[in-house]
C-alpha cells in the first residue's frame, strides 16, 4: 500500500511516501522568514504549502492514483481520543477556523483532505497534539477558575510506546508506560492501558524546563512578573514558550552548544543537571497515577541521542522500572503506521465530531 504523508510545521513542510512502513520519499522543505511574510495567517498559506507538496510528488514519480490513503499532521481541533481519524467535513471546518488555535499542522488535515478527495481515496490524521483521555482527576488543577487540559506530543509518544510493546511482546493496551518526549518542548505522559491519563501542557510550558519552555514556574514570582509593568503580555508568553529555559539561560537552544559550554562553565552544567533533574521528578510524579505499577519508562525526542542526559535521568528514575531510550521523531512513520492499521483492518477509523 502507498501513503502519503503531508507534516507542515511553523518553519518546515516534510512529505513523505511509505510503501507499507517503507518510506521511497522524505523530505523536509525549510521555510525562511522570507517566504512566510506574504502571509497574514497561518491557513493564508495553503496554496504555497500544497503545490511544494506536490512538486515533490510529481518529482518522485509516483503519480496520485497510484495512493491508496493520504495522512496529515492532526492540528489544534477540539479535544478528541487518540486513534487515526478519517478527515470529515466537520474537521475541515474546525481546522480551517481554528477552534483551539490556527498552527500551521491545521493545514495538514486540509492539504490531506484536498488531495485524498480529488482522487477519490480517503484522508486521516493520526494522534494530533489534542488527543484527551484523561482521567477526571487529573483535570483538577486547585482553582476552579483553570483547568487542566491534555495537549502533548500525543503522535511520538504513542508510536513509541507501540514500538517498545512490539519490541517486547507487550500489549499496548494492557501496559503502563510513562513516555517522555524531549525536544525544544518537553511532555511527559501517563500511558495506562492505552490510555494517556495525564501529562504535562508542553505547548504552553508546564513541567520540567527545556531548550525553549520555561517549565511550571514559581507561580507567585510568575504574577508579580506579569504586573511589574516591565514587560507585555506577549513578552510574558515568549518568555515562557520561545525564549525560556536553556535559550533564557544561555541564549541558544542546541544543546550540543550549551553541553559543550557545560565543559568550562559550571553554570551551565549545573542548568543542564537541573533540566535532567526535572525531568526525573515529573516522571516520578506520573508513577503516582498508576500507584507505582509502572512496566517501563521510555524516553524519546531529539535529546535522547544525548547519552548525559539520558543516564542522569534513568540513574534517578529506574527504581520505578526499566528505562529504554528511543531517540529521535518519528513522526512521517508514526502517520504512516497509523493510516495502515485502518487499511489493514486492524484498527478502526474514528469519526471527528461523534
Amino acid at each position: 500500500m502507498k501513503l502519503l504523508i503531508v507534516n507542515p510545521g511553523s518553519t518546515s513542510t516534510k512529505v513523505a511516501i511509505f510503501e507499507d512502513s517503507t518510506p521511497i520519499l522524505d523530505k523536509t522543505i525549510r521555510h525562511s522568514t522570507a517566504d512566510l511574510a506574504p502571509f497574514e495567517k497561518i491557513t493564508d498559506q495553503y496554496d504555497f504549502r500544497k503545490q511544494i507538496i506536490m512538486d515533490n510528488v510529481q518529482e518522485s514519480g509516483i503519480t496520485l492514483e497510484e495512493l491508496d490513503a493520504v495522512v496529515g499532521m492532526g492540528g489544534l481541533l477540539k479535544p478528541i481520543a487518540g486513534g487515526t481519524y478519517l478527515v470529515n467535513e466537520a474537521m475541515v471546518h474546525d481546522l480551517r477556523t481554528g477552534v483551539q488555535g490556527l498552527h500551521a499542522s491545521n493545514l495538514g488535515g486540509l492539504i490531506a483532505h484536498e488531495i485524498a478527495k480529488h482522487i477519490g481515496k480517503p484522508a486521516f490524521i493520526v494522534d494530533p497534539v489534542v488527543v484527551d483521555e484523561f482521567d477526571d482527576i487529573s483535570r483538577i488543577s486547585g482553582n476552579p477558575l483553570i483547568k487542566r487540559r491534555s495537549i502533548f506530543h500525543a503522535l511520538n509518544q504513542k508510536a513509541i510506546a507501540r514500538e517498545y510493546c512490539n519490541d517486547t511482546g507487550k500489549g499496548y493496551f494492557n501496559a503502563n508506560l510513562i513516555v517522555a518526549h524531549m525536544g525544544g518542548g518537553i511532555s511527559i505522559g501517563m500511558h495506562a492501558n492505552g490510555r494517556v491519563i495525564d501529562a504535562n501542557n508542553a505547548l504552553d510550558g508546564d513541567g520540567p524546563f527545556s531548550p525553549e519552555r520555561s517549565g511550571s514556574l514559581p507561580v507567585g514570582d510568575l504574577v508579580e512578573l506579569c504586573y511589574s509593568g516591565k514587560y507585555t503580555r506577549q513578552e510574558v508568553k515568549a518568555a515562557i514558550t520561545g525564549k525560556g529555559g536553556m535559550v533564557a539561560y544561555f541564549g541558544s537552544n542546541n544543546m550540543m552548544e550549551v553541553g559543550e559550554k557545560a565543559k568550562t562553565d559550571s553554570e551551565a552544567q549545573l542548568v543542564i543537571d537541573a533540566m535532567a533533574y526535572q525531568i526525573a521528578q515529573q516522571i516520578a510524579a506520573m508513577s503516582t497515577a498508576v500507584c507505582g505499577k509502572v512496566d517501563a519508562i521510555l524516553l524519546t525526542g531529539g535529546l535522547a541521542r544525548w547519552e548525559y542526559l539520558v543516564s542522569e535521568i534513568t540513574r534517578r528514575v529506574e527504581f520505578i522500572a526499566e528505562v529504554r531510550a528511543y531517540p529521535g521523531e518519528h513522526e512521517l512513520l508514526a502517520l504512516a503506521l497509523g493510516g495502515l492499521r485502518v487499511l489493514r483492518g486492524e484498527e478502526k477509523a474514528k469519526t471527528y465530531g461523534l
